[in-house]
């Protein structure tokens, strides 16, 4: 009876404190963790903790599912880490680069489409979570995307190591 009593109250405080910490996480960002690169020219933008929130939030609800960790479930070779979005073709290491490849996505190398097999807008049809993302949607979780190397650092897209 008495652990009953005593697993209630611990169980209800660890839970608040797990939504107190992630509230706080996105808020207590510095502004040179949430600035990144908007376009290829070095052009750079400020997210705001709301936008970085947002995008994490759409990023598990839409994207996790096969990119947990930055990872890339179908091909594990390629991540969402700096390295392996500035390596293909187009680069997609900017906010711009990587909206343009969640409307319509190709192949790492550039040359064919790959809207039937990868969620995106264009075949929001096949892959019915992508119908309600906006813009701004995608221009968080784009963020979301590009702000990870700078808190994970290595565990973002580091693969079956770390997750």
């Amino acid at each position: 009876m008495l652990k009953k009593f005593f697993w209630l109250p611990f169980t209800i405080s660890l839970c608040l404190c797990i939504l107190t910490i992630d509230k706080t996480i996105a808020i207590e960002l510095d502004e040179a963790t949430r600035t990144v690169p908007l376009e290829a020219s070095g052009t750079t933008v400020t997210l705001t903790p709301e936008q970085v929130k947002r995008g994490k939030r759409l990023f598990n609800s839409s994207c996790a599912t096969c990119h947990n960790g930055g990872i890339t479930k179908t091909n594990p070779n390629i991540g969402l880490e700096t390295e392996s979005l500035s390596l293909a073709t187009p680069s997609r290491d900017n906010l711009n680069a990587l909206v343009d490849y969640m409307k319509n996505p190709t192949s790492y190398d550039g040359s064919e489409s790959i809207a039937e097999i990868h969620p995106s807008i264009k075949s929001a049809d096949i892959f019915p979570k992508m119908r309600s993302l906006s813009d701004d949607d995608l221009f968080a979780i784009a963020g979301h995307i590009l702000i990870q190397p700078k808190i994970a650092s290595e565990k973002w897209g580091g693969g079956k190591i770390y997750y």
